[in-house]
């Protein structure tokens, strides 16, 4: 069966799935097509059931829960980092409600954290690789960054005005989940249940093997050093990654729970992941 699998060109994603591209993991009989698109375009896919298994950001779940289950694994969770809100010069939180954000779309996590932490807020969307840039050059005078410019920013000349991930901590004292892979319903549940083994065992073989692993995933860095590239994969590729967990699991229905509260989505939020 080919199961197009849909992933972010990142390094922590490229890690993941190191296990399948190398050939390390029995794949069971699934012929993989890997499918790299940025997560704002996962996320529109995902609204069509374009993939029979994806990344999207948390946000979108409810958004295609008709469609998608959650798979058991393949989480990016922050245990007290995530998305950074960063600016040319210091602003008090107070300040960001009346300044235009440059945000990496409606349907990310980082948006709707953004939304909880500091309320409604005038925004313009930006290709998230493009963000830092446009707060450096003047364009946007505030932007709200994911993936590595979360360790870059002050190479740029930028300052930290809120890290998501330490709110939501002090919020909740759970980790924050940012990014969920899913796959379609219509697999049926004995084809989910082998897929989902199949994709965290390619997770698994990564961590067990994290020098190749490394070297593999260095391929989508988008020029990162190699510390900070490690680093990167270090932080959203960990056990929460293999398996949520009880943990892991109340942080998603937390979130959710939270969203459905300020009215995010329009029907109820059923949390569902393959068994």
């Amino acid at each position: 069966m080919k199961i197009r699998l849909g992933h972010s060109p990142d390094a922590d994603d490229a890690f993941m799935f190191w296990g399948l591209a190398s050939g390390r993991v029995d794949t069971q009989g699934f012929d993989f097509e890997h499918v790299l698109r940025d997560i704002q375009t996962l996320n529109e896919w995902a609204l069509e059931g374009r993939l029979e298994t994806t990344a999207i950001s948390l946000h979108a779940y409810p958004l295609i829960q008709d469609r998608y289950v959650l798979l058991p694994h393949g989480a990016s969770m922050g245990a007290g980092y995530g998305p950074i809100v960063v600016a040319r010069e210091p602003l008090a939180l107070g300040d960001l409600a009346e300044i235009e954000i440059a945000v990496p779309g409606r349907m990310t996590t980082a948006f709707l954290v953004l939304r909880m932490a500091i309320g409604d807020f005038r925004y313009c969307e930006v290709p998230f690789d493009e963000i830092l840039d446009q707060v450096k050059s003047g364009e946007s005078d505030v932007g709200l960054i994911i993936h590595e410019g979360q360790l870059t920013y002050e190479d740029e000349g930028l300052v930290k005005v809120l890290d998501l991930g330490e709110w939501w901590l002090l919020e909740t004292g759970l980790p924050l989940p940012l990014g969920a892979n899913v796959a379609r319903r219509d697999l049926g549940d004995k084809t989910l249940r082998r897929l989902s083994d199949v994709l965290q065992a390619s997770i698994r073989a990564g961590l067990d093997n994290r020098g190749e692993a490394m070297a593999y995933a260095m391929e989508f860095s988008r020029g990162l050093e190699p510390h900070l590239a490690d680093r990167f994969v270090g932080m959203y590729v960990n056990d929460l990654t293999c398996d949520y967990g009880e943990e892991g699991r109340r942080a998603v229905a937390e979130l959710l729970q939270r969203a459905e509260a300020m009215g995010a989505y329009e029907t109820p939020v059923v949390v569902e992941f393959v068994s």
